[in-house]
């Protein structure tokens, strides 16, 4: 506290008066941290509250005597406190205004009856005792202020172990609660100090001299013009006014854009703003503010002018092209021409980047990565493990893939920092199938290389190993000091053995020494490596008992660690073995316990805080089959359902994040119908926290497959917010779950309906381009599905989306292809769309598509031909125009996937509407294959085989060869089909196939005459229409072959009469 007092804290500058804070934000800030301190220290830590300080803290305040209440002595102008030191001595003593206390706990009470005054309270407490650490602990700690090397703590432990006096004992644990706080408090300032703006002449002058070089005349430029107001520039790189230097402004500029009118722009060390501009009368300067402050010149003129932004957009490309040029021949392009267009991109390249880190930067999704010992290690690491995890996600039908610059170069910054980003996440979502297969260590080095830390923690270790209880409690907090997320320090306590002395501290009854070693082991059980350490020697049964513990705070810890653990199938089946699944459920029923009162006893924590953390260690175990079961049976379905309710949305996350888990069961989505959970996911999707409305999309996009619960989002009003969600493109991960969500909805009919009228389709349609994989397949999934309908189709039309559809046909990604591919035949059942896909060549690629190794792509790309066929101004020119690709459709008739088999029949149909290609696939030999597909018993093959057996008998002898190859028989077995639509498409074919004499024999044999009877007696028109020729023309072949017969009879007769 006294450093950061000292070195962070903003006073005054010395004056006549003494010296007191400034009023800013860091300031007030640094008192918070001090005031959550001071009064969580009475059952945070009651012992070290009760502690008399050496000296009392003095100072003037507004606080009224009849504040005062139980406890205290009060009367008009004094107030004494009952409790005292052993002199007698009042801990509190109050004489109007000035105020003297000797403890944490009287302090800490004194906030509390401050109330709405506490922070001017705390301010004017630290400016009357600018030393308080002197006054508390004495003048022999005032060492605690310069305390910053670890190797000051070893000498305190080293104290402690040898001196057993009990009050020099409680000194060294308030001197080591003083130090963290003061790490903690520097820790703050650095972060407020690293996101102020300050701006140099030096940058400034530069940024100026490279948006001179973009600007002119021409179409391609990014200014017109940029130029100074004042040519004198001052020896320090100024060339604002002195009277206006004090003031931290640099200079001013004249800047016109090629969309709006001249902006005055004046450049100072906070920032870059708009200034009244130049006065008409005296061409003076109106230095007054106009508007916000931008970081630099480029963001302000990002913001003011379109063209800026869009042509400076186009530089940024060009010189990532000249970058990939270089690589390929570094020779050919001059070395200072690259080096002035890599200045440009950097500087309108950062205000992009940095917003999106900001939307994309979720502290609790995201490991926190420090340098390593071994930087090109580390990578190479980093780099096998991502490239690992691609490889399973394949494998395994993996649920979103990492983003990957497909698209251009110039997004490939971004794309590689929006991977990193949602690396964690995805990996997340992997099934327990997957092998926890984790990068190995790669921390081989020697002992020369290694850094300090490693060796002041491997001390600490040992006096873990070999301490006593306080000397234990205060080793966990030193090593607590330590950047443990730094890999240096995760594995220096695992190499000498500190995660064992760690685990079986977790078996101890001393709580503090639990908790200590669990916040050790919540920090770095992020690393893979030290996850599984903890899970072979045997953590989670020790942390799973700790469940049953009174302590809330402790059971916080507990299962928050075992969050960070069960990220791998070994440690989900330990968890399930050891009975965790059913404590953890316990967790989130905090009905079961008593109200508390006001003031909670030692390490106690809200009920509230209990459950989050119960449902963060259910979000890291439901990704396991068997988990999700046992969560189920465990009543967690109803739990969840419950806290869905509450307003704390760090508990909301976790819970929608296990029931999205969950959801994948058909089982799980029923019960959660049932709940009413629905309700409570529309709510929070307007929730304004990004990671929260994240989690309800895609819980929504799981529960979705179900057609009632598509109808309970939209009756909820939950399409308006996901379609209003889709505007903000910045958080990619929230993007990829709230177009999923609205993929799945858009299957039912209604909701096409209301998206089109939030206008979702046309947000959609904008989605299409830069975008990273995981979005576009699910924005194409959803405009497959609005496409459906004509109005969507239009829509789609206009606005431009035909195009990026058919671009995206060239995709690598296997769920994309599907999609695209349905969109694109979607889109063809329009005249209009169609004429557009067939000018970008969309059907050729749809038909290379025929050649994809995945089944899936396969057969959607063969439906989707159908509506080309069909639509296309020449189509069997068309077709034929594809070479060797009437041969590619037959062979696919050999495929053992039914849903390829039934779209390349429905394929066959459509194109055996033109003579030649018919033709063309009987010399191929299509009678056969399709003739031995006759036997199947699924409906919807049937029903295409049907079709298109019907349109291969109009050439040549193919009826007869139907017959031969028996394909008539199984076909008369289609018509006891309970599908209206086979019997349409089998009546046809055997209508076609009852041309030929042995064909009608072969259906008479297997009762073709009375099915088609039959069929003639529903009540639907269609059938009917299709049922009678088959009918009339069996009857009429009968009649035929009946009157053969007689006749036939009759000459036999009369040679007969002759020849007697």
């Amino acid at each position: 506290m006294g450093a950061a007092l000292t070195r962070s804290a903003q006073w005054t500058a010395a004056g006549h008066g003494a010296r007191a804070l400034e009023t800013t934000p860091l300031n007030e800030a640094i008192l918070k941290e001090i005031i959550v301190f001071v009064e969580s220290s009475i059952y945070k830590h009651p012992q070290e509250a009760n502690y008399v300080f050496v000296e009392p803290l003095e100072w003037k305040t507004n606080l009224d005597p009849s504040a005062f209440g139980s406890g205290y002595v009060v009367s008009e102008t004094t107030v004494k406190s009952e409790e005292a030191d052993k002199n007698g001595q009042p801990l509190l003593f109050l004489s109007v205004p000035q105020i003297k206390i000797r403890s944490f706990g009287q302090l800490s009470r004194v906030l509390y009856i401050a109330k709405n005054t506490k922070l001017k309270e705390a301010q004017a407490c630290i400016e009357a005792n600018r030393n308080p650490i002197a006054k508390i602990l004495g003048l022999d700690y005032n060492m605690i202020n310069e305390i910053n090397e670890d190797s000051s703590v070893l000498t305190i432990l080293d104290k402690i172990t040898k001196d057993d006096d009990p009050e020099s004992e409680i000194k060294m644990k308030i001197a080591l609660l003083l130090k963290q706080l003061d790490l903690h408090l520097l820790n703050r300032s650095l972060k407020n100090i690293s996101l102020e703006i300050r701006l140099n002449p030096g940058t400034v002058k530069n940024d100026i001299e490279l948006l001179k070089r973009f600007s002119g005349k021409g179409e391609q430029t990014a200014l017109e013009s940029i130029e100074y107001t004042s040519d004198y520039e001052f020896s320090n790189g100024c060339r604002a006014p002195p009277w206006r230097q004090i003031q931290g402004e640099i200079c001013y500029v004249l800047v016109k854009p090629h969309d709006a009118e001249t902006l005055c722009i004046t450049c100072s060390k906070e920032g870059v703003f708009l200034n009244g501009g130049k006065t008409d009368d005296e061409g003076e300067i109106n230095y007054e503010r106009k508007g916000e402050i931008y970081k630099d010149l480029v963001t302000l003129l990002r913001e003011k002018s379109a063209i800026f932004s869009e042509n400076m957009s186009q530089q940024e490309v060009r010189f990532n092209e000249e970058q990939q040029k270089e690589k390929d021949q570094p020779n050919e392009a001059p070395e200072e021409e690259a080096a002035t267009l890599h200045k440009a991109s950097t500087a309108f390249r950062r205000s992009a980047l940095e917003k999106k880190q900001v939307s994309l930067g979720r502290s609790q999704m995201t490991k926190r990565l420090e340098p390593s010992l071994n930087w090109k290690t580390t990578v190479d690491a980093r780099e096998n493990k991502s490239s690992l995890r691609d490889t399973q996600e394949e494998k395994h039908g993996g649920r979103l893939e990492k983003s990957r610059p497909s698209t251009s170069p110039g997004r490939a910054q971004l794309i590689r920092k929006s991977a990193e980003k949602i690396e964690e996440i995805i990996s997340e979502s992997s099934s327990e199938s997957e092998e926890d297969e984790e990068p190995p260590d790669h921390l081989q080095e020697s002992n020369a290389d290694l850094p300090s830390e490693y060796w002041q923690i491997q001390k600490l270790v040992k006096y873990l190993k070999g301490g006593n209880q306080t000397a234990t409690a205060i080793a966990l907090c030193s090593m607590k000091d330590f950047n443990l997320a730094q890999e240096t320090c995760q594995l220096a306590i695992r190499d000498v053995g500190g995660l064992e002395v760690l685990i079986n501290l977790l078996e101890t009854d001393e709580v503090k020494c639990q908790i200590g070693s669990l916040k050790i082991l919540k920090e770095i059980s992020h690393n893979p490596q030290i996850r599984r350490h903890i899970v072979d020697l045997g953590g989670l049964p020790a942390m799973l008992n700790i469940l049953d513990s009174p302590h809330k705070s402790l059971k916080c810890l507990a299962a928050e660690t075992i969050a960070n653990v069960a990220k791998f199938k070994r440690a989900w089946r330990a968890v399930r073995r050891h009975g965790g699944i059913t404590k953890l459920v316990a967790l989130l029923d905090w009905r079961q316990h008593s109200t508390e009162a006001a003031r909670r006893s030692l390490y106690e924590a809200r009920d509230g805080e209990v459950a989050r953390c119960g449902a963060l260690a259910l979000w890291s175990c439901s990704k396991s089959y068997a988990n999700k079961e046992a969560i189920r049976r465990a009543g967690g379905i109803p739990l969840l359902a419950r806290l869905l309710k509450t307003s704390q949305e760090s508990t909301l996350i976790p819970v929608v994040g296990t029931l999205q888990e969950c959801a994948s069961q058909e089982n799980y989505r029923a019960a959660i119908k049932a709940e009413g959970i629905i309700e409570n996911l529309v709510k929070n999707l307007s929730s304004g926290n990004e990671h929260l409305q994240e989690c309800c999309a895609m819980a929504i996009c799981q529960c979705a497959e179900d057609e009632e619960t598509r109808d309970l989002v939209r009756l909820r009003g939950g399409l308006k917010p996901l379609a209003s969600l889709l505007s903000n493109t910045d958080n990619k991960q929230r993007l990829a779950a709230v177009t999923g969500a609205i993929w799945k909805c858009s299957i039912s009919k209604e909701n096409v309906t209301k998206l089109r009228e939030y206008k979702a389709i046309e947000a959609l349609v904008g989605l299409l381009t830069d975008q990273p994989e995981e979005v576009l397949v699910n924005a194409v999934g959803a405009l497959g599905e609005c496409c459906r309908e004509p109005e969507g189709r239009v829509t789609v039309r206009k606005r431009g989306g035909v195009q990026p559809l058919v671009d995206l046909l060239v995709s690598t990604n296997r769920a994309l292809l599907v999609n695209v591919t349905k969109a694109v035949g979607a889109c063809a059942v329009e005249p209009e769309s169609m004429m557009i896909i067939d000018h970008l060549d969309g059907v050729r690629l749809l038909w290379s598509l025929l050649k994809n190794p995945h089944p899936d792509v396969k057969a959607s790309a063969a439906w989707a031909l159908c509506p080309c066929i069909q639509n296309a101004k020449d189509a069997g020119e068309m077709v034929r125009s594809f070479v060797g690709g009437l041969e590619l459709v037959v062979n696919l008739l050999k495929s053992d996937n039914k849903e390829v088999l039934a779209s390349v029949c429905a394929a066959i149909t459509n194109i055996a509407k033109d003579q030649e290609n018919l033709a063309v696939l009987t010399d191929h030999g299509v009678v056969p294959l399709l003739s031995k597909l006759a036997n199947t018993t699924d409906d919807k093959l049937r029903r295409h085989l049907a079709e298109a057996i019907s349109r291969c008998c109009t050439w040549g002898r193919n009826r007869v060869a139907f017959g031969k190859h028996r394909a008539v028989a199984p076909l008369v077995q289609y018509l006891k089909s309970n599908d209206t639509s086979v019997h349409r498409a089998t009546a046809q074919a055997l209508y076609q196939l009852s041309e030929d004499a042995d064909n009608c024999i072969t259906m008479h044999e297997n009762g073709a005459v009375k099915g088609s009877s039959a069929l003639s007696g529903v009540k639907s028109p269609c059938l009917c229409f299709s049922s009678f020729p088959l009918t009339h023309g069996l009857r009429e072949q009968s009649d035929e072959t009946g009157r053969g017969e007689r006749g036939d009879t009759k000459i036999r007769r009369r040679r007969d009469r002759k020849s007697l």
